[in-house]
């Protein structure tokens, strides 16, 4: 049994023992049955709304196991480091918030793997209501969208790396990525982890198609940024082809010919 097996038994106790929990859920790799000895426990914990103000959050947390560290990341949630390294997410909210559950863009598991706690049966409800899997982007205009919200990244990052702004430069050249894992799910119809692109792409889109991507990837020196913005190109340019194609769309030509003509030279230092 993993030790984040442990713990999640341990919330389960906590959150049935807790009168003021309305509702709780779990979701991730273990909701998905896909956890790992690397998998991350993840909570949304709803209180009622008279408590919720006066609920100690590091109390609560301190009683699931031993906390390390506790840190409200830039989302909102509680993030605990426990011992190994084990990380775990616990988004406190109240009974008035299980309501925008519905409004999530997919569930992540079966709503019967996802329920911890519901008292109320707003929590399910809210949960049934949601797609098994996320809208993807089937029209032109969605597909256009997608793609040159890649090529929005990808010319920031040529600008900046030519001014030698190289730490910028991999920074924007890491939300091109995203864009072009989507790109590349999309376009060979490997999307099961779509709403977290990086997510086992390894093993889902397989070596010849993760090969050139992980070129994409580089050190913050001069040639290495433009080469991989030469080899995000020539990745993201075949995938907007090939999904324009497939809905009966247009790429912009002009656009495409300024970005060839760039990322031919863009190894050069500034």
């Amino acid at each position: 049994m993993l030790p984040q097996e442990h713990l999640i038994a341990r919330v389960r106790e906590l959150c049935q023992a807790d009168e003021h929990l309305v509702a709780a859920l779990t979701y991730g790799s273990f909701a998905q049955g896909e956890a790992d000895a690397h998998s991350d426990v993840e909570f949304w914990l709803f209180f009622g709304g008279n408590h919720a103000p006066a609920l100690d959050h590091r109390a609560w947390l301190d009683r699931v196991g031993s906390v390390r560290h506790v840190v409200v990341n830039e989302f909102g949630s509680h993030v605990v480091f426990f011992p190994d390294l084990i990380r775990g997410e616990f988004h406190f909210a109240t009974a008035d918030d299980i309501a925008s559950v519905a409004g999530w863009p997919a569930r992540s598991a079966p709503t019967d793997r996802m329920i911890v706690l519901d008292r109320t049966g707003a929590l399910r409800q809210a949960l049934d209501a949601l797609p098994a899997r996320p809208h993807l982007p089937t029209s032109a205009k969605e597909i256009d969208e997608l793609c040159g919200r890649f090529a929005n990244w990808l010319v920031l990052a040529y600008h900046v790396a030519q001014r030698g702004e190289l730490l910028r430069a991999v920074d924007a050249l890491s939300h091109a990525q995203r864009y072009l894992l989507w790109m590349a799910r999309l376009a060979e119809g490997r999307t099961g982890h779509w709403l977290t692109p990086s997510r086992r792409a390894e093993f889902d889109l397989g070596v010849e198609l993760v090969d050139p991507l992980r070129r994409t990837v580089t050190a913050a020196e001069a040639g290495a940024v433009g080469e991989a913005i030469a080899t995000a190109w020539v990745c993201g340019r075949r995938f907007w082809v090939a999904l324009a194609e497939r809905v009966g769309g247009e790429v912009p030509r002009e656009l495409f010919a300024d970005l060839d003509a760039v990322t031919l030279s863009a190894s050069r230092p500034a």
